[in-house]
């Protein structure tokens, strides 16, 4: 059985290879971390952030922990999923994604490894934006798209935020149609901004981004509160839901809300978004 998504509002990165921060990104308030084997560990130093992320894994940590790998086709790859799969790893984030036939190729190693880990696909150039919905649907394994805004920006010239919105959309749009969850949004770079975090994180969550990327612990309040339902947000999903149940129950299975939202399968999926994100609120603040 193949490892579902479940929602996380807040994804923290961490560097394979320092402990230090790994275990500073365990004790956070992120609802997960991810160890990162790629951009953030110098090439002489894979094979030891590899061991050093392994062992996190065997250790059965607390908290949900995904592995951002190295490129698909790779070697440094190859050595990356051998490592690190097993039965603790929530999930594999595949940076630079730009076809279908690279995640298959990843979704068969995981399977000959017995490792039920899903595939989180990121999108950093135009090629694999170009591609995103092929991508999207390219396994079962996978479980979720992003993108990678800064390598994106690059490859694509874009120079202004503004530029970026065709990409958001894009991905959001691919993601819903292949039946997976809202995109998780990409990181803020700029770690002292918090009003700009905020911003641009409750802009993501209008556009249809679920959660976000963090690069320091600090950026991880802002997130978890964004994407925190409130409590009327809350009220409303379960009014629905027990709507929902009731008419269920009498046979009807369909209802008009009282401002004239028919409530289909997509609202329906809203609400029960809503809750599960308000969970993760609900955990955070259990001693």
């Amino acid at each position: 059985m193949i490892s579902s998504a479940p929602f996380f509002r807040s994804y923290l990165y961490a560097p394979g290879n320092d402990p230090r921060k790994i275990e500073k990104a365990l004790a956070s308030e992120a609802d997960a971390v991810v160890l990162d084997l790629e951009d953030a560990v110098a090439p002489n130093r894979k094979e030891e952030a590899r061991e050093s992320v392994s062992q996190v894994l065997r250790s059965r940590p607390a908290k949900p922990v995904f592995v951002r790998v190295n490129a698909a086709g790779s070697a440094l790859a190859e050595e990356d999923i051998g490592a690190i799969s097993g039965p603790h790893l929530s999930g594999l984030r595949l940076p630079k994604t730009e076809s279908a036939e690279a995640v298959r190729g990843v979704a068969e190693r995981l399977e000959t490894l017995g490792c039920e880990a899903g595939i989180q696909c990121l999108i950093e150039s135009a090629l694999g934006l170009e591609l995103a919905p092929e991508i999207s649907r390219s396994h079962e394994r996978v479980v979720g798209i992003g993108l990678g805004e800064a390598d994106l920006a690059a490859d694509l010239g874009i120079r202004d935020e503004a530029g970026l919105l065709y990409a958001r959309s894009r991905v959001v749009a691919a993601a819903r149609a292949a039946g997976l969850p809202g995109p998780v949004q990409s990181v803020y770079t700029n770690v002292r901004d918090t009003d700009g975090l905020r911003q641009s994180t409750e802009a993501g969550k209008n556009l249809g981004f679920v959660g976000r990327s963090a690069i320091h612990p600090a950026q991880i309040p802002a997130i978890n509160e964004v994407f925190t339902p409130t409590e009327e947000e809350v009220a409303e999903a379960e009014g629905l839901l027990a709507r929902l149940d009731e008419s269920a129950g009498k046979g009807t299975g369909a209802f008009v809300l009282e401002d004239g939202r028919f409530v289909d399968k997509a609202v329906v999926e809203s609400a029960r978004l809503t809750l599960a994100l308000a969970r993760r609120g609900e955990e955070e603040r259990v001693p």
